[in-house]
């Protein structure tokens, strides 16, 4: 065989196995309650615009007066932007209400359905969402 056609096919082999090692590193959605949908109103401590997901870190009060922090799951920026979505469009200290999808847990997390800005602009997780 020439050498060459010995290269290309490691090459090729070495890219197919690259591929598969991002495959499996995407987690599944079965983490998330999706028959349960919860609104919550609080302040962001962060937000996250990164790949594969973006995040919102969101203190929320209950009733109770206790605070308690939620991680908040989105999809990737470029769907977000298919979506509406700015960079800039959540910062720190803005006080908003969020639509989710809980953890399966119990924990403080989710995964959001919409969420509603203080401007009034509602912006989905997503075209179809």
């Amino acid at each position: 065989m020439p050498i060459d056609t010995i290269i290309r096919l490691g090459l090729a082999a070495a890219l197919t196995l690259a591929g598969a090692a991002d495959a499996t590193a995407h987690h599944s959605f079965a983490m998330f309650d999706t028959q349960t949908l919860v609104r919550l109103e609080g302040t962001v401590t962060e937000f996250q615009w990164t790949n594969p997901h973006a995040y919102i870190e969101l203190d929320v009060t209950d009733d109770d007066g206790e605070t308690r922090h939620w991680t908040i799951e989105l999809g990737s920026p470029s769907i977000l932007m298919q979506s509406g979505w700015r960079y800039n469009d959540i910062q720190a200290g803005m006080e908003i209400s969020a639509t989710l999808n809980p953890l399966r847990d119990g924990q403080p997390g989710g995964l959001l359905g919409r969420v509603t800005l203080p401007d009034g602009r509602e912006l989905p997780n997503g075209p179809g969402r």
